[in-house]
């Protein structure tokens, strides 16, 4: 497997991911970005992919408990948090601390896989539409590549639509007679 010849290659927390993901027999290497992938655009640019086709953890922080709410979304969707409390209770913000304490990765590299605190998760349903998708391996410059089938059998997450559906301008609206 292409993971052990690059073990000493990656940094710590992007290798605790290769090795889940070799524990999970998953095929793929954690591959390493030579820029940050912090954002859908900076990682699709490094990949040569669509924004469309990375798949970005957006971690909410759930109200009632302060648990972590992972929405594994389309890097060209934003998330509709309505869409999301509806489904999992009233969200608040996470911060960066919030983040790493829950999912023991720090925003830019939150892994859909191996967080310190089991996470209330939703799949974007629209990651379906793609052959593959890739997906943050704990660290800003590490991604790994699987289907939307892969990514639901490794979390367990339920499909959902998290999109936010853009409200097109009034005056584009046409006037009925």
């Amino acid at each position: 497997m292409e993971q052990h010849q690059h073990a000493d290659a990656l940094p710590d927390s992007a290798q605790r991911v290769a090795n889940l993901l070799s524990e999970l027999k998953h095929d793929k290497p954690v591959v390493m970005l030579s820029s940050a992938g912090r954002t859908s655009a900076e990682a699709a640019a490094g990949l040569g992919c669509s924004v469309a086709e990375i798949a970005k953890s957006i971690i909410f922080r759930r109200l009632s408990d302060d648990a972590p709410v992972l929405v594994i979304a389309s890097g060209s969707n934003r998330v509709d948090e309505a869409k999301v409390a509806a489904q999992v209770g009233p969200l608040g913000k996470a911060d960066a601390k919030f983040v790493r304490e829950k999912t023991g990765y720090v925003i830019g590299g939150v892994c859909p896989i191996g967080h310190a605190v089991k996470p209330v998760m939703l799949l974007d349903q629209d990651l379906f539409r793609y052959d593959s998708v890739w997906a943050a391996a704990g660290h800003p410059h590490a991604v790994f590549n699987l289907t939307a089938q892969q990514l639901q059998a490794m979390t367990g997450a339920p499909v959902a639509d998290v999109a936010l559906v853009p409200v097109a301008p009034v005056e584009s609206i046409p006037q009925a007679n």
